[in-house]
């Protein structure tokens, strides 16, 4: 006897295929929404949840038209500072003792005494973290009132427009090249995690990434749930291990020292290194945000500037290259070299941004393959 398997409903007729095809869409949609509802209640898997780094910018605290922090106005770039030196009164001058002159200043800068006025940033508040459990004179306090933030990159660099945003060169560029360039891509893994909301014991490593990023439909944001591999050959020095902890949805992990791949433009690649840096982000299962904070070590610093940033292009921004160095070393607050006694970092603060992905790891046979690879490479 054959079946009849239609169904009526209201004045429609729904045949057999319908009904098995309505049938696997239920099941798979309360599939889907299981794993979306697993998803939501913590993002992990075996205890592990990744990021990539998408945004980056050095934490400026900035009020409207920077009458608080900056009340003498910006400082002057190389084109200003140079009409200051050599004014246009009819004197000859030789290409020698002027513009060549300007320029090898950048790469040998002293610390003699600043030869035109410089502005660092007044006012008490900063973003950062205390650094080094004191509240002192020298210290901020942050935008929600924690009192000790240590901070004295932002009073080096907070009056010069380069930094500053929307409209400052670096701020842009920086940023935009650091989402461009793969050999930027950095990315964290937590493991240990019981929930993303509150853990006592966590560990954040650090890896190069060897892949694009996910941007999303308006290619002004980037999409969760991407893949990166892992980079094993030449991204070494950039796994870093942090021990932390998860309250209230915020992980913060204990001090130790960060090595960063670093460049901003065509092939000028360089490393940046914060010692004692700490990581503060507010977890979700589609990304983190918020501070990396520690001590950027100056030399660093000043190299990665001038080798990714020429003269011509700090210009745009009012960047003197020598003046900042002045200010770097004059307000440098951390790590003294053990023979001069000279702070060799100055605190600072990065404001961060990361999306979701899945970090995929070789096998340890690959990894050991590859390492053979780059040791071999770099004999040749």
């Amino acid at each position: 006897m054959k079946r009849d398997l239609t169904v009526k409903i209201g004045r429609s007729v729904i045949g057999p295929r319908v009904l098995l095809v309505a049938a696997m869409s239920i099941a798979i949609c309360g599939a889907g929404g299981a794993a979306a509802k697993d998803a939501a209640a913590g993002g992990l898997k075996d205890r592990t949840i990744g990021y990539v780094l998408t945004n980056k910018y050095w934490a400026i605290h900035q009020t409207p038209g920077a009458k608080t922090e900056c009340p003498m106005g910006f400082n002057d770039g190389p084109r200003e500072q140079f009409k200051l030196l050599f004014p246009d009164n009819g004197e000859k001058r030789t290409l020698l003792k002027t513009q060549l002159a300007r320029e090898s200043e950048v790469w040998f800068p002293t610390t003699s005494k600043e030869p035109y006025p410089f502005y660092e940033v007044t006012g008490g508040i900063s973003i950062g973290m205390n650094l080094d459990g004191k509240v002192d004179d020298n210290d901020f306090t942050s935008p929600d009132g924690v009192e000790g933030i240590d901070n004295q990159l932002y009073r080096a660099i907070g009056c010069i427009a380069n930094y500053r945003g929307p409209d400052g060169t670096l701020y842009h560029f920086t940023n935009k090249y650091y989402q461009q360039h793969n050999y930027n891509r950095v990315l964290i893994e937590l493991t240990g995690v019981d929930s993303l909301t509150s853990d006592s014991d966590v560990t954040v490593t650090t890896y190069r990434g060897l892949d694009g990023l996910l941007a999303d439909a308006t290619g002004s944001d980037f999409m969760p749930g991407g893949s990166q591999r892992v980079d094993m050959r030449w991204g070494e020095e950039f796994i870093q291990k942090f021990n932390g902890k998860i309250v209230d949805g915020i992980v913060t992990t204990e001090a130790a020292d960060l090595v960063l791949p670093q460049t901003a433009a065509f092939q000028d690649t360089t490393i940046q290194t914060i010692r004692g840096l700490r990581f503060q982000l507010k977890l979700t299962p589609d990304g983190a945000e918020g501070l990396m904070a520690g001590y950027t070590d100056v030399g660093g610093f000043y190299y990665q500037l001038n080798a990714a940033w020429s003269t011509h292009l700090q210009s745009y921004g009012q960047l003197s290259s020598p003046s900042l160095y002045r200010a770097l070393h004059r307000l440098a607050d951390g790590y003294p070299d053990p023979e001069t006694g000279a702070n060799t970092a100055i605190s600072s603060a990065l404001d961060v941004k990361f999306t979701q992905v899945f970090i995929l790891h070789p096998s340890q046979e690959v990894a050991a393959k590859v390492r053979r690879q780059s040791n071999v490479a770099l004999v040749q």
